[in-house]
């Protein structure tokens, strides 16, 4: 039946590249189907060959703590990597006004490349289990094609600032020439994206479930300036490019989420976190766009920042901060770091009292010490705030959270931004109508 389904799809396909006034956008829709589909048929029919290969764990929040498929993400990022080369006759060509032209060829098949790099990198991670302190770099290496071909191509290293800032120093332009500092704030780009997700992660579907949620909110500004502009803008050829990268993405993602959701039937490891972090930075960066992409990665931002005193250090950080799994009532309960062997500094105290009277973490206290702390990441803290409730649910309320903070970012981005930097790229393209 998956076979049949793949054949159909390949014929939906086939249609939709017959279209050739979105030719781009339409193809990667057609070809997002047919990755669906052979993510659909790969996961069930390969799954038992990860678990003989020794590539399984446990899931810890349930029962009988199944023995789960672990490193699935590698069939969806092999597969659209296989998808960004098929598609390539497809989108470039020289001779159509609705298609990329082939100078714009050598931008993808750099990110294609920086994919492919990450892809490994973060295999070797799952196979080899690296340590946070030498893993942490690994998705700027992998970024450092895109970074190379950006340089030779474009080197565009400006970014806007808001315009009262300018004319503080007395400047006409509002715009800032960063010159080589821009490759390393695009390289901390290319860092972040992929740990962030990888750090908020940790329950069913999670992983996969907030890449669903960023990669819609990128699609859905994307689509705002494809609705309001023509071939013949740059903002509209950007935001083309970035949509074929994303749609095809979003085919292969949403197939993964389907056995990753709860109760999970795969594990997607580390793979699939810098695999689709990276994509997501590839986006920034050869759109020259990395300010609007922060925008949605801030519950990200916020969990690596709350996350803080436990990855560098200043307290007891255990190995996995899962929430706790309680076999009775089958919920689960935020979870706990303790200070029985290294008791928490006097210094903290203050602080941390405080934190607990906003409801920003939890604390266990035995004749006024404090003997447990909650552990600071998002999830706790959504814990905190609502109480135990089912893995499901947590889930979904940190993606349905991810997408009201983001959309509203993007509101913001097209509305209030625009008057503080004194410019919008879409300003351009509304002039006309």
């Amino acid at each position: 039946m998956s076979l049949l389904n793949i054949g159909v799809s390949c014929c939906c396909c086939l249609v939709l590249i017959s279209c050739h006034y979105y030719q781009p956008i339409s193809t990667s829709i057609g070809f997002a189907v047919v990755g669906y589909q052979l993510v659909d048929h790969l996961i069930p029919s390969t799954s038992q060959h990860f678990i003989k290969r020794g590539l399984h764990g446990k899931d810890l929040s349930k029962l009988n703590k199944p023995i789960i498929p672990e490193t699935i993400g590698i069939i969806p990022s092999i597969v659209y990597i296989f998808i960004l080369i098929i598609i390539i006759p497809f989108i470039f060509r020289n001779d159509s006004s609705t298609s990329f032209n082939i100078n714009k060829l050598g931008l993808y098949l750099s990110c294609l490349l920086s994919l492919l790099c990450m892809i490994i990198l973060g295999l070797i991670d799952d196979l080899f289990d690296i340590r946070w302190r030498h893993k942490f770099f690994l998705p700027f290496i992998a970024s450092i094609p895109l970074l190379v071909v950006y340089y030779i191509d474009y080197s565009l290293t400006s970014i806007l600032i808001p315009k009262f800032i300018t004319q503080i120093w007395g400047s006409d332009s509002n715009s800032i020439d960063l010159g080589w500092v821009y490759y390393i704030y695009m390289g901390s780009i290319s860092i972040f994206c992929p740990n962030s997700i990888n750090i908020l992660a940790g329950i069913n579907g999670l992983e996969v479930g907030q890449t669903i949620i960023i990669g819609l909110l990128l699609l859905i500004n994307d689509f705002y300036y494809l609705s309001i502009g023509n071939s013949t803008d740059l903002s509209y050829n950007i935001h083309s490019f970035s949509s074929c990268l994303l749609i095809p993405f979003m085919g292969v993602a949403l197939s993964l989420f389907k056995y990753n959701k709860y109760p999970s039937k795969v594990f997607v490891g580390d793979t699939w976190c810098y695999f689709s972090g990276m994509v997501f930075a590839v986006v920034g960066i050869s759109g020259h766009f990395a300010k609007t992409l922060m925008l949605f990665f801030i519950p990200q931002l916020f969990n690596f920042i709350y996350s803080i005193p436990q990855l560098f250090g200043l307290i007891p950080c255990p190995r996995h901060r899962l929430p706790k799994f309680n076999e009775l009532d089958g919920l689960l309960y935020n979870s706990y770091t303790e200070y029985d062997k290294k008791p928490l500094k006097k210094c903290y105290y203050k602080i941390f009292t405080l934190l607990e009277k906003f409801k920003l973490i939890k604390l266990v206290k035995k004749d006024d010490l404090i003997v447990k702390s909650s552990n600071l990441t998002l999830i706790n803290l959504i814990l905190i705030w609502t109480g135990p409730v089912r893995e499901d649910q947590l889930c979904y309320t940190i993606m349905l959270l991810q997408f009201l903070i983001g959309f509203i970012m993007l509101i913001l981005r097209h509305t209030i931004v625009p008057i503080l930097f004194g410019f919008d790229n879409s300003w351009n393209m509304l002039n006309r109508h």
